[in-house]
């Protein structure tokens, strides 16, 4: 593919810095698993942002300060772990690399204002299943009917991203965990999974 002799490089590309965006990072972190977190990713052929629809919401006033605290710890490893969190960059384009590229890293050419990111995985954490089937057809991939499994055979996980309901802030912690195992479990595929007590020690036992 011309054009990217330039391009940085890095194992995941997470698009979207809120909470999912920052619990699969620090996840990630956690194996040893680097990755470039950007802000969002324009819809395919538009301008217009590429996000989730608005689903019902499930947080009551609980569920918002849970979110909070979550949030404000993810921030502060964030901080002090130096994740490469670039709020003002988003993607604008998401091309899969041709099959020489199969047996390789680097599947996925994110291309945003500022550069290319080259990646094997990519985490999307604002997006509606409906876009998600669009966004793999304009990528010439056939859908089956599990559109999760599908996508995860091509290195794109979800994690956030609920069909009718946002995600309450465990279950966002929980995706998290999971997506981050099965990353990892890729890019390190003969280490053995230690037990995890939680995913993200620093936060208080009740938030996790």
């Amino acid at each position: 593919m011309p054009g990217l002799s330039g391009a940085e490089r890095t194992t995941t590309v997470v698009i979207g810095t809120g909470l999912p965006g920052l619990a699969i990072a620090t996840e990630l972190r956690r194996r040893g698993v680097d990755s470039i977190i950007v802000s969002r990713l324009a819809s395919p052929g538009s301008s217009q942002p590429f996000q989730k629809s608005a689903p019902q919401r499930c947080d009551e006033a609980a569920s918002v300060q849970e979110r909070n605290e979550i949030l404000r710890h993810l921030r502060n490893y964030a901080s002090s772990h130096q994740l490469d969190i670039r709020n003002d960059t988003s993607a604008v384009l998401l091309d899969k690399m041709g099959p020489a590229a199969e047996a390789s890293l680097h599947r996925w050419a994110v291309h945003t204002p500022d550069g290319v990111l080259l990646a094997d995985h990519i985490v999307l954490t604002r997006c509606a299943h409906s876009q998600l089937r669009r966004m793999l057809t304009d990528l010439g991939i056939s859908i089956g009917t599990n559109l999760v499994a599908t996508m995860r055979a091509i290195g794109i996980y979800l994690v956030g991203v609920g069909e009718l309901i946002t995600p309450t802030p465990k279950e966002v912690l929980r995706q998290a965990k999971v997506v981050g195992q099965a990353i990892s479990a890729k890019v390190y595929p003969d280490s053995v999974p230690s037990v995890l007590t939680g995913s993200f020690p620093t936060l208080p036992a009740a938030a996790v």
